[in-house]
């Protein structure tokens, strides 16, 4: 009996020939990744342990990107006893402002094909992108990851999901991650790793793979995985990551459940307000007025993001009444967006940008608070009744070129509908 690739990755890290689904292994981390939300937890329980020397620290990032800035005397101690325990422990450190964790670990090269990294976020399964098995754990978890290099785990069911033919001009990964929630409904994969393979997978770039991963959370996975190919191998090269070790699932591996998506079939999708599993084709929504606009988040806050919402507003402004909020997901992609004159096409048009960082997403820097009866349309994983600091307004969920056409029109707008709205990466 053959072997998916999460069963292969986890046999690996347990020094096991094989595993199959429903096992319970103890594995060795190849990396771990604590948030400023999690990390007074996890430095509280390393002391309570009590161990003196922590092995894995080095092979640890501590990322200050929630509370990014910090909006409150208590998220600014932590970040202080952050800074404090990495310098004596020798961990890596994201200061403010450097990126997203989901984004400055791979930029960073601190994974590769074939590897089982850890996070205290459930989006870390975005690491998936890049052939890793990603997954999501808490705070205390991480202390025993810090102390011992290890972590058990029980071995996920694998749904495989085949992605025929290519995604059309105008429609995005976004749209395929919304696709899944709309069939298979938030927490319809709990637990389930996902594998996503097909021509449609190979004919995207990291950043709408990375966009296809992180959104397994909202289903639920413990991972998802993308096959490695040129172009995994040549990003993680180009990041200074380890000698990459594609691992590929055996033809005779068994599954839970098989899927095939039709990608040329495939429109661009939104969820509807306060629900993500809420989808419906966005060509269907008719005069739904917005008055908001967030570009970003881990889940789209990249560098081809912020170019489709670019090759859309170029030398035009937002509708009357609409605010535009862009937060690139790194540092790097902010410079990358500003040497190529994305950020004066965007501010030109009435945008504007905040730091790198997850605050504006989930609300705790309050940068982007809604009114009673407002409508945000956003790139972002979620759209909860509340989420941003107010229950009295609504939240849609789109890729970037859905959130910039309806910027642009005042109105919830399939981005093939407006010039610009068909870019295409090179």
């Amino acid at each position: 009996m053959g072997s998916t690739i999460s069963e292969k990755i986890l046999a690996a890290h347990a020094k096991r020939d094989t595993v199959k689904a429903g096992d319970v292994v103890v594995c060795d981390v190849d990396y771990a990744m604590v948030t400023d939300t999690r990390a007074s937890n996890s430095i509280k329980m390393i002391n309570r342990i009590g161990s003196k020397h922590l092995e894995f620290a080095n092979k640890t990032a501590l990322v200050l990107d929630h509370y990014s800035p910090p909006p409150n005397l208590e998220a600014a101690q932590i970040h202080t006893e952050m800074r404090s325990f990495a310098k004596q422990e020798g961990t890596q450190l994201y200061d403010i402002g450097d990126g997203i964790c989901h984004q400055v670990l791979p930029e960073g090269g601190h994974l590769t094909a074939g590897n089982l990294i850890v996070g205290t976020d459930t989006h870390s399964t975005t690491y998936g992108a890049f052939n890793a098995f990603g997954t999501g754990i808490e705070g205390t978890d991480v202390s025993a990851v810090m102390t011992t290099g290890k972590l058990w785990f029980r071995v996920p069911e694998t749904v495989r999901v085949d992605i025929k033919g290519e995604l059309q001009p105008g429609v995005w990964a976004k749209d395929l991650t919304l696709y899944m929630l709309g069939k298979f409904g938030a927490e319809g994969l709990n637990y389930k790793a996902i594998e996503y393979v097909g021509q449609g997978v190979s004919a995207m770039n990291i950043d709408d793979r990375m966009t296809l991963c992180n959104h397994a959370a909202e289903l639920g996975a413990k991972a998802a995985i993308v096959e490695a190919d040129e172009k995994t191998i040549h990003w993680l090269n180009a990041h200074g990551a380890q000698t990459p070790k594609p691992v590929f699932s055996d033809a005779d591996a068994i599954y839970a459940q098989y899927l095939e998506i039709d990608a040329n079939l495939l429109e661009p999708q939104v969820a509807r307000k306060h629900q993500v599993d809420d989808i419906v084709a966005a060509h269907e929504i008719n005069n739904q007025a917005i008055q908001f606009a967030l570009i970003g988040t881990c889940t789209n806050g990249r560098l081809d993001d912020i170019r489709q919402a670019a090759a859309i507003l170029k030398g035009r402004k937002l509708a009357s009444g609409v605010r535009m909020i862009v937060t690139p997901a790194s540092r790097q992609i902010y410079l990358s967006a500003l040497r190529e004159g994305l950020i004066e096409i965007l501010t030109m048009a009435g945008a504007s940008f905040e730091s790198a960082g997850c605050g504006t997403c989930v609300g705790i820097t309050n940068h982007l608070v809604p009114g009673d009866g407002d409508t945000v349309i956003s790139t972002a994983n979620r759209n909860f009744k509340g989420r941003l600091s107010n229950p009295d307004s609504d939240i849609w969920l789109g890729s970037a070129a859905t959130v910039a056409a309806s910027a642009l029109t005042g109105f919830i707008t399939d981005p093939r509908t407006v010039s610009g709205g068909d870019w295409r990466p090179n």
